[in-house]
């Protein structure tokens, strides 16, 4: 079967996946599921393993812990049930399906007191268990979910577990009637918009240096958008005092009720904190490597009062069944807005894998903040 693949001799000082020739999955165990992959969405975490900027450890390892030579790339991705193992009693050949990217074991503290998404044992679609970037996938049971393809179009259900990260973020606090702000506005960003202002937020303003995605969030039904410049700042981890003026203009110097950082810098989650009022709520939830420096006082951190959340994932199976509910639900507009803004109506946000080159892939990535790859 054909596959995207990252092999452990092409990390170093390469960039890219490799479109290859390997063999279908078998099944080995009584829970495994195969799934014939119809669409796949690329994602930051995708576009950082490209470039060889994340997941290095996790993916090396894992491939040398199996000894084998190769992953298989990808975590987002909707397709048809082809086999299932003997032990495997709530699914079919036939059903459509996504997948909870966490392989999670089940077993652990966490798993047991309703914290799958930070289980102690996970693995990872795409990073630390082969993914969905091929023609067949096999995974275990226990994280497959069955979608109803009349009422969730095929193209929307690739999009079910970036689309859940967006829904856990917005669920750690009420947004109905809150002043919003969000430091990103890649997909998760932008699912995010869509998300909280379906909730009820007062005013959603978003801070993202890249036009495309500004021009896409306006569409999307944000309220403002404010591009992120280079600014002249000491060290690279500080906040911008120039949005942080402009911020604080725009809600009469208070700040903002509920701030999401979803891009991961040290910069942004310092922007983040900077913007957030008194007694408000920060959600962090894009990540990078490494350690962060907090550039505000502790003094002055603690007094703020301000409650951080940090998100994982998706609550197992909690989010899921939010998400099923918001985009099965057509007058919300929220899967019309996934399909016609995010997707372009699938106008060149779509790759036939038959038709992948490293430069086309390159150039999409360049290009749209979220596209499928069709298997």
């Amino acid at each position: 079967m054909q596959a995207l693949i990252l092999r452990i001799k092409d990390w170093e000082g390469k960039t890219g996946f490799e479109k290859a020739e390997v063999p279908e999955p078998v099944i080995t165990k009584g829970d495994d599921v195969i799934i014939k992959v119809h669409y796949a969405g690329v994602c930051g975490t995708d576009k950082g393993i490209w470039y060889r900027q994340a997941f290095k450890n996790q993916i090396l390892d894992s491939i040398s812990a199996e000894k084998k030579p190769y992953r298989i790339i990808g975590h987002e991705f909707f397709g048809e049930v082809k086999k299932v193992g003997p032990k495997v009693k709530n699914l079919e050949p036939g059903d459509f399906v996504s997948c909870e990217s966490h392989v999670v074991c089940n077993h652990c503290y966490q798993c047991l007191h309703g914290q799958k998404e930070v289980c102690t044992n996970e693995k990872i679609l795409g990073i630390s268990h082969d993914g969905g970037f091929a023609e067949y996938a096999m995974v275990p049971a226990h994280i497959v979910w069955k979608t109803d393809t009349s009422k969730i179009r095929p193209e929307v259900a690739a999009m079910q577990e970036p689309f859940g990260n967006a829904v856990h973020a917005a669920s750690k606090v009420d947004v109905r009637g809150k002043t919003v702000a969000i430091f990103g506005l890649g997909p998760i960003g932008m699912f995010l918009t869509i998300v909280v202002k379906g909730l009820g937020a007062k005013s959603i303003i978003g801070i993202e240096p890249n036009p495309i995605a500004r021009e896409m969030a306006g569409k999307s039904g944000i309220d403002y958008v404010i591009p992120l410049k280079p600014s002249q700042k000491n060290q690279p981890y500080e906040h911008d005092a120039e949005i942080i003026r402009e911020l604080k203009n725009i809600t009469e110097g208070v700040g903002f009720d509920v701030a999401f950082e979803m891009a991961g810098f040290n910069s942004s989650v310092n922007n983040t904190i900077a913007a957030v009022r008194r007694g408000g709520n920060v959600i962090l939830f894009g990540f990078k490597n490494g350690q962060f420096v907090l550039d505000e006082d502790y003094n002055k951190l603690v007094m703020k009062g301000m409650t951080m959340h940090c998100v994982a994932g998706r609550q197992v199976w909690k989010t899921w069944e939010t998400t099923r509910t918001l985009m099965e639900d057509a007058s919300n507009g929220v899967q019309e807005k996934l399909f016609n803004i995010i997707l372009n109506r699938g106008e060149g946000t779509i790759l036939p894998i038959s038709e992948y080159t490293k430069e086309r892939f390159e150039d999409m990535m360049a290009k749209h903040p979220k596209f499928l790859i069709q298997f």
